[in-house]
Formats: structure tokens, C-alpha cells, sequence
């Protein structure tokens, strides 16, 4: 069977598995036995409708977690990720036991389908309740859950857990799925309200009955989960002094955003250098806090502020709705597209000529590029595994715009690092910025790191607490400090390129660049469509077999290395992996290696680890005008000069074999490279700069449509169904 077609078998038994609470009552109630609840991402007790469905059985319930990240393959749990993973868990098996469950059945295997049904024949369960997931691999997963069970004799059910509405519910008037943000959530609001958020099973209603745990017997074993070694510990003892897991601690969370920043949400949640956002999305992430509830509550608050004439209030309410119907939106389009997690949703951007450059990603990733705010964004997020969202859209928006690097890469990335990494948010926001979705950004459109700077950090506060070298800066001068004076260089401790790298490009070049490739995309696709349309070949069409450009050797490297799972005498299983990448720094160790040689970078190490702090960057490159060099054996790097000959006529044959061409090599990537410039811009005012009407600051849009109405035959979305499908 294929996976397209496994893909659509699940949802199709997602659709008749539906159930209404009073009828997932019934017939839970219908007999005893055992119900075994499989938690995922709905790490909580307070409105998690399956372990609500096994509460009214009357039987005894099992509650369970099966560990298996190897089935995500390259996306593997980064290292914060992991320590949150745990710390809920914990805090879950806590919970449980306080409603009388001697543990929390826990198994570590490299099959959670397998494990999930082992655990199942050896308890003689007679239920398994578990709530939905949407992505691709969980599609296929529970279709395989529910065939094999239910063959069996088991009653298996799913429901929804982790969405105010499920995704074949909004629908447009023809009742096909919505392809822009702005409409879908403008019929999600014009729905009736989500049903309101269950109660924890505690006994103390005539609803809930106390929840039966059964004793486990002894052929039960339970696996001790390891989720981080001895290298790591020290890293993860610092999150813990910002972060609280758990479910009971996601509603202190919620209560104190209700109670606090949510009423200024709308003035300040665009400042980077404070805390102004609600530091929600891990809680919801991981399923300890239920969006239903948050969805009512804020709706509560900004009713009352409304009834109040409180407008800021209520407008700060609208916002942070609309950043949850974002959320649902990430889940609505993975479902609907389940190839956005790795192809572009617009047809045409599968010809795009990314840049394929090692050493462009790890000066980005380890906060070297010359220009403070993206530098001071990428520190943070090393450090911290969090990123405010408005530094999260210039540090991804240079990495695409700038650099024109795979936005995959950067996605990767972003799951590897990040506290509350979540591939259907971290797609859509990838998605969104490299212009791939029918309402995303401009493709043409480059954000002035500059003047994004004093946008949301106005002050430098930000820069100056992950930037310690740049500390002593003149706010004038805070987020350019090529600008500044000889003497207030001097004055401050900088040497540019020295303690302080250079700019890595002028954003006048990556903005003539950019043209460049726009104009080689169009060229490319419309070369295919002749083909096509004159028979030539089969063209690409929809069904594009064009290979995803490999991850870079680094982020592999930041992958598990992959051991046998232990299986046997159930004790701590967990594979050999050692993340130096993703080690917090000490400022003091980062002061003292400031003079790390970017040879290093170039030779691309398989053993190197991360330097701690920018060591001396030189990009400069002499260039000729006109010229094009060849970056990695395939890619074409644009220079800076005015118009580029030899490309007004395309062999066909050469046009097509390059798009089907698989990417190059990363060593060839990195060693290459030749004449990408690190000339230092010289800022100037909006006004005064012609390229200023590219070098937008406002607040990205999604209902951004100017470049798609200049490029209509972009309006194609790509057919999932006829795509290859990499799981």
C-alpha cells in the first residue's frame, strides 16, 4: 500500500471513528476489562477527552506512553525538547498516581505500533483510547493501530485532543479545504464555539466517577525512559531555573499571561528585549495545556474587557487568538497538504535555485552573520532553545532572503534547537516566510535586519545581552556598528572582523542577488510548462519527483547515533548521542576562544564542535563583474554585477536535467565556494535608498497577496496525492 493511499485510509477512519462524548460513553461503558489510554502529545489530565472516555469504563484503566523517536527519522527530538519531554512525563506519572495508578506504563522501542499491541496482549485489554494527531507519520500510525486492534477484537477510538475544530470540518462553501489563513479562521470564528474543556477525573461530580487503575500484573513491565546522558545534564540544569513542565504548571502559566501581559499583548508583544509574549507554546506543544481551554478563557476576557470599553484589552485578545488560529492552521494544512512538512506548497518555488553552502549555515547558526539583531537571535536560541516570534521571522527571513539557503535546512534547525519545536507550526512559519504558501510573504521582499533592530529592540537592550562585545555601543550605532565612527569602535572594544565579524553580504547584493534567482525560477518553470504543453516530455507537472536538498553533514551530526534499542530486562534504553552543538555556554569559556580560525569552518571538521562565540570572519572576495561562479557543482552563485549573459536562451534538456538533478555534495558545497562578498553596507534612510521599498520593516502579513497578483500562475498548489511521500 502506498503511503498516499495509507494517508487516506486514516483519514477516511478518522471521519466514521468520530464520536460525540455521550455516545464514547456508551459505548465505553458497555462492558469491563481493561482500557489501556496511549498518551502522546496530550500530556495531561484536565480535558483530555480520551482518559475522560476511559474514566466512564468500568473497567480498569492503563495508562501508557511508548517512546519511539527513531520512526521520526531525520527529525529526531532535540536536546530541550527531550529534557521538557521528560519533565512532563514525570509530572504526568505524578498526577496519575495521586488518582491511585501504581505508575505510568512507559516502553522505549523502535516500533510503537508494535510495542502499543504487545503491551496490549499481555494486559488482555479489551480498550485502547488515544487522541489524534495530524501529521503525515501519525496519520499512517493510527490507521495501523486501529486495523490491527480492531482484526482483534479490540475496540479501539480516537478523539480530538489537540485542535478547537477538526480538519474536515472547515470547509468554504463548495466544501473543499480552505488554501489561506485569513478565510479559514474567519469561518473557524463564524462557527458555534468549541465544546467547553472536560474536568480532570477526580470523583468530586456526578460526571466523574473515580478513575479505576487497575494493578498492573508482573508480565506488565514497565521500560525506564532515558532521555539524556551525561554530556547534556549540565545544559539541561539551566532550563529548569526559566521553565516549570507539567500540565498543573501550564495552567499557572495561562493564569499568569491572563492576568498580566495579556493586556498590553497588543502594544508590546514586539518587543524582543522583555518578556511580552505568553511563553505558552511548549505547554501546548507537548499537550499540558488544552487549547480548548485557552481558546474560552481568553474569548472570557476579552468579552469582559469589551463589556469594560477596555479596547486595548480586547484588541490584545484578538491578536492572541489569531496566533492560535495560526496554530490550528499549521495542523489544518498539514493534514490537507501532508507534503508541506518537505515541499514547497506552490508549484513553481520547486524551482527555486537555493544555495546549497555549509558555510553560510554555520555562520548563521552560530550567530556570526555581522548583523546584530540576527546574531543576538541565533545566540539566544542556542542557549536557551527559545526565540521571541518576532526574532524568529528576521533570523529564518535573512536565512532564506539573504542567504538563500533551503528553508528545510533552517526548519531542521529550528526542531533541532528549539524548546517548543513543533513541525506543523515550524513548516507553516518556514513556509510562510520563503513565500511557498498562495497568502505567504513576498518572495521579493527582504527585511533590513537594520531597521528590524530598531523595530523591536529599540533601545539594544536585546543585542547587548547576547552580544557582550557589542555591550558598550551607542545605541545610534547599536545595529550597525559598520556605520560607527573609528573612534566609538575604538572606544567600545570593537574591531570589526576581529572580536566582531564583518557583515557576511550587503544587502544590496543579496537583494540583486534574489532578483536573479526570481528570474531563473520563472525561467525554469516556464521552460517545464512548454514542455509540456508541446509534448516534448511529461514535464514536472504536480508530480515532481525533484528530491529534497539533503540536510548539511552538521545537522546530521546533531542526529542520534543510532544504537540497537535495548529490549530486553526493560531496564534504561536510550541510544548514544552527544550534542556538543547544542551545549549552553559559560560567557567566560566564550570570551577565552574568540580566536577560533574560520579554516576550521571551511574544512568542515566531521570532529569540530561548536565554537562558543564569533571568531574572525573574512568573506572578502575580489569579484568580477558580470562573472558567475558555480557553488557546489550545480547551484549558480549570483554576483553582484549588473546583467548576466548566456542566460536570455535555455537548452532544455541542461534546464530540466538541473532541476531534476539531486543537490550537491556538502563537502563540494563548502569547499567551493568562491566570491559571495563581505562588503560592509553603508546604511542609509528609507528614503534615500533605492532598493528601500524592498527593505520592508513592517510586520509580516499573511494576507500578504502583492506578489502573488503581480505572478498569478503562482496560485498553484501543488497535489499532494500524486506526490512521492517520504515518511
Amino acid at each position: 500500500m502506498s503511503t498516499a493511499m495509507e494517508i487516506e485510509k486514516s483519514k477516511e477512519q478518522q471521519l466514521r471513528t468520530k464520536v460525540s462524548p455521550s455516545s464514547s460513553m456508551s459505548c465505553a461503558g458497555e462492558a469491563g476489562g481493561r482500557t489501556v489510554v496511549w498518551f502522546r502529545r496530550d500530556l495531561r489530565l484536565e480535558d483530555n477527552p480520551a482518559l475522560a472516555a476511559a474514566a466512564r469504563t468500568a473497567g480498569e484503566v492503563v495508562p501508557a506512553y511508548v517512546w519511539a523517536p527513531e520512526e521520526d527519522g531525520a527529525y529526531y527530538p532535540g536536546r530541550v525538547s527531550r529534557w521538557w519531554l521528560s519533565q512532563s512525563l514525570r509530572h504526568l506519572d505524578a498526577s496519575l498516581r495521586r488518582l491511585g495508578a501504581s505508575r505510568l506504563v512507559t516502553r522505549r522501542s523502535a516500533d510503537a505500533v508494535a510495542a502499543l499491541i504487545e503491551l496490549v496482549r499481555s494486559i488482555s485489554a479489551t480498550h485502547l483510547f488515544f487522541n489524534h494527531l495530524y501529521d503525515p507519520l501519525s496519520l499512517v500510525r493510527d490507521h495501523r493501530v486501529k486495523e490491527l486492534l480492531t482484526a482483534e477484537g479490540i475496540i479501539v477510538q480516537s478523539f480530538n485532543a489537540d485542535l478547537l475544530y477538526e480538519p474536515w470540518e472547515v470547509v468554504d462553501d463548495d466544501g473543499c479545504p480552505f488554501t489561506m489563513f485569513a478565510p479559514f479562521w474567519d469561518r473557524c470564528l463564524c462557527m458555534p464555539d468549541p465544546a467547553a474543556p472536560l474536568l480532570p477525573p477526580r470523583g468530586s461530580t456526578q460526571v466523574w466517577k473515580t478513575i479505576h487503575i487497575c494493578e498492573l500484573p508482573r508480565r506488565c513491565p514497565t521500560d525506564e525512559l532515558v532521555f539524556e546522558d551525561e554530556f547534556e545534564r549540565g545544559s539541561n540544569a539551566l532550563l529548569a531555573r526559566a521553565w516549570s513542565p507539567g500540565w498543573q504548571n501550564a495552567d499557572k502559566a495561562l493564569a499568569a499571561f491572563l492576568n498580566g501581559t495579556l493586556m498590553d499583548y497588543s502594544v508590546n508583544r514586539k518587543k524582543a528585549d522583555s518578556a511580552s509574549t505568553s511563553l505558552l507554546s511548549p505547554y501546548l506543544h507537548f499537550g499540558e495545556l488544552s487549547v480548548r481551554k485557552v481558546f474560552h478563557q481568553v474569548r472570557m476576557m476579552q468579552l469582559m474587557w469589551s463589556n469594560e470599553g477596555n479596547h486595548a484589552g480586547e484588541e490584545s485578545c484578538g491578536l492572541f487568538l489569531r496566533s492560535i488560529g495560526l496554530r490550528e492552521y499549521s495542523r489544518y494544512l498539514t493534514f490537507n497538504h501532508p507534503c508541506s512538512l518537505e515541499k514547497p506548497l506552490l508549484s513553481h518555488l520547486r524551482f527555486f535555485p537555493w544555495v546549497v553552502n555549509e558555510v553560510y549555515f554555520k555562520v548563521w547558526r552560530q550567530g556570526r552573520t555581522g548583523y546584530p539583531l540576527v546574531d543576538a537571535g541565533m545566540r539566544e536560541l542556542w542557549a536557551t532553545g527559545w526565540l521571541h516570534d518576532r526574532i524568529r521571522v528576521v533570523v529564518s527571513s535573512f536565512f532564506v532572503k539573504v542567504l538563500q539557503l533551503p528553508w528545510r535546512w533552517g526548519m531542521k534547525y529550528f526542531w533541532d534547537t528549539l524548546l517548543d519545536a513543533d513541525l506543523e507550526s515550524d513548516a507553516l512559519g518556514w513556509q510562510y516566510i520563503s513565500g511557498s504558501l498562495p497568502d505567504g510573504r513576498e518572495l521579493d521582499r527582504i527585511d533590513n535586519p537594520q531597521l528590524e533592530g530598531y523595530k523591536f529592540d529599540p533601545h539594544g537592550e536585546y543585542v547587548r545581552r547576547w552580544l557582550p562585545e557589542l555591550a558598550r555601543l551607542p545605541t545610534e550605532w547599536i545595529h550597525h556598528p559598520w556605520d560607527a565612527p573609528e573612534s566609538v569602535l575604538q572606544a567600545a572594544g570593537i574591531e570589526l572582523g576581529s572580536n566582531y565579524p564583518l557583515p557576511i553580504v550587503e544587502l544590496d547584493a543579496a537583494m540583486s542577488r534574489l532578483q536573479y534567482a526570481l528570474s531563473e525560477m520563472w525561467e525554469l518553470e516556464a521552460a517545464s510548462r512548454a514542455a509540456m504543453e508541446n509534448g516534448m516530455e511529461e514535464g514536472l507537472g504536480d508530480s515532481s519527483d525533484v528530491p529534497p536538498i539533503a540536510f548539511p553533514r552538521e545537522l546530521q551530526q546533531m542526529e542520534v547515533d543510532r544504537e540497537p534499542v535495548q529490549t530486553t530486562d526493560h531496564g534504561p534504553a536510550m541510544a548514544g548521542r552527544r550534542r556538543q552543538d547544542q551545549m549552553v555556554p559559560s560567557m567566560t569559556s566564550s570570551l577565552a576562544r574568540a580566536e577560533t580560525e574560520l579554516s576550521a569552518d571551511f574544512g568542515n571538521n566531521s570532529m569540530d564542535s561548536r565554537p562558543e562565540v564569533p571568531s574572525q570572519v573574512h568573506f572578502h572576495q575580489p569579484r568580477v563583474e558580470g562573472e558567475e561562479t558555480v557553488d557546489g557543482g550545480g547551484v549558480a552563485a549570483r554576483s553582484n554585477g549588473g546583467e548576466h549573459q548566456g542566460h536570455q536562451q535555455y537548452n532544455l534538456q541542461n534546464t530540466l536535467h538541473r532541476v531534476r538533478g539531486i543537490a550537491p555534495s556538502t563537502s563540494e558545497a563548502s569547499s567551493s565556494w568562491t566570491g559571495r562578498g563581505g562588503v560592509v553596507p553603508v546604511w542609509s534612510s528609507p528614503s534615500a535608498s533605492s532598493n528601500s521599498d524592498h527593505y520592508t520593516a513592517d510586520e509580516a502579513d499573511i494576507t500578504s497577496r502583492n506578489y502573488l497578483d503581480r505572478h498569478p500562475q503562482s496560485h498553484t498548489l501543488m497535489n499532494w496525492n500524486q506526490l512521492p511521500q517520504s515518511l
